[in-house]
């Protein structure tokens, strides 16, 4: 089924560190109001009240009948069993909570979770980059169908998701995209992530400006210091952001996220 034309509703959630922004999706669009509530990331209890609160929230806004809850997490997670393991910026999850279960207990509906990276992609192959490519193929009278994209996430980590012939990707472990812990190609004891991330910018910044971390703008004000655009700033210089924080911080044709499709 087309998603743009399936009438059924979704709830789905924008988890952050901070705030979990709730959505009822139909027809890949909102059917209601987001709803923006405070994670309490640190503090089991008082997020696993907020999640149900805010699907019940959403499931009120669109009438109260609802189909599926489907939604990202960072991982690492077991997401076919539905269970968030431990989480750095959602403390409360250590040891493994069995999320999607709960969820599912408490709704009545069939609950799904799986990795940001991977849903990107997904998305991006169902309705988003690979259909529209498809569709000029087609309008261009070409035999030429893709099936098979690798979506990229850069910004406060590095993630990754992969289709393949059309399905997505998972792996043994629900981590076949899992290209964050791949190997530093500068620096050889650590991941990649360090060296492509928000905080790898902003660490590399605060080392070149002598800034404390806390005082370290975003990676955009970043780009205007070090290209000399900033009111009241000297541009630095690039090399040093070489390896640590250059594909972040300074403008390139490759957007975030980014795909490629084969």
């Amino acid at each position: 089924m087309n998603p743009a034309s399936d009438s059924r509703t979704v709830l789905t959630l924008d988890a952050g560190g901070t705030t979990f922004a709730f959505h009822a999706i139909r027809g890949n669009q909102d059917a209601a109001q987001p709803v923006v509530l405070p994670s309490h990331g640190d503090d089991l209890h008082a997020c696993l009240g907020i999640l149900v609160e805010g699907f019940e929230r959403q499931r009120r806004a669109v009438g109260g009948t609802i189909h599926a809850i489907s939604f990202a997490f960072p991982g690492p997670a077991d997401y076919s069993a539905g269970i968030i393991g431990d989480l750095q910026n959602l403390p409360a999850f250590r040891g493994g909570v069995a999320l999607g279960p709960m969820l599912a207990n408490h709704f009545r509906v069939p609950t799904y979770l799986n990795n940001d990276g991977d849903l990107f992609a997904y998305g991006e192959a169902l309705s988003g980059i690979l259909p529209e490519i498809n569709q000029k193929l087609m309008v261009a009278n070409s035999p030429k169908r893709f099936k098979n994209l690798l979506g990229l996430t850069l910004g406060t980590g590095f993630g990754a998701g992969i289709v393949h012939d059309g399905r997505l990707l998972r792996g043994d472990n629900s981590a076949a995209g899992e290209i964050w812990c791949t190997r530093h190609k500068c620096q050889r004891d650590s991941f990649a992530e360090e060296g492509v991330s928000i905080r790898a910018v902003k660490r590399t910044f605060a080392e070149l400006s002598g800034l404390p971390m806390e005082e370290v703008p975003e990676p955009k004000v970043i780009a205007a210091i070090l290209e000399g655009r900033h009111p009241g700033t000297r541009p630095l210089q690039w090399k040093p952001f070489a390896c640590s924080a250059r594909s972040l911080a300074m403008p390139s044709p490759m957007p975030s996220p980014w795909w490629m499709v084969s």
